[in-house]
């Protein structure tokens, strides 16, 4: 079964309660065992208009990748973020 990955880039407009996004969806990454590959950190623009903070999360199926995502404790999380960042978030399956 091929791995899959959350892809999100996100502009965080309030940085001072982004911890409380990370804390609110902490209960649901680690029950559907999601691995960060990439969190924030530098990036070089290639192509386009990027966000400021680019994160890649690896999941062993897509079925934990949306099972996460559509889980109670991912969506008031997600509700958090919604209030304090603009993005994008597409789950893709590896190869």
């Amino acid at each position: 079964m091929p791995k899959a990955y959350w892809i999100a880039r996100i502009d965080v407009r309030e940085p001072e309660r982004y911890p409380d996004y990370i804390a609110a969806a902490k209960p649901a990454m680690e029950r559907y065992g999601a691995k960060f590959l990439a969190r924030g950190g530098p990036f070089v623009e290639c192509e386009g208009t990027a966000r400021k903070r680019n994160v890649v999360i690896e999941f062993a199926s897509m079925e934990d990748a949306q099972a996460c995502y559509e889980s109670p404790e991912y969506q008031a999380a997600r509700a958090i973020r919604e209030e304090i960042a603009d993005g994008e978030l597409v789950l893709v399956e590896g190869a």
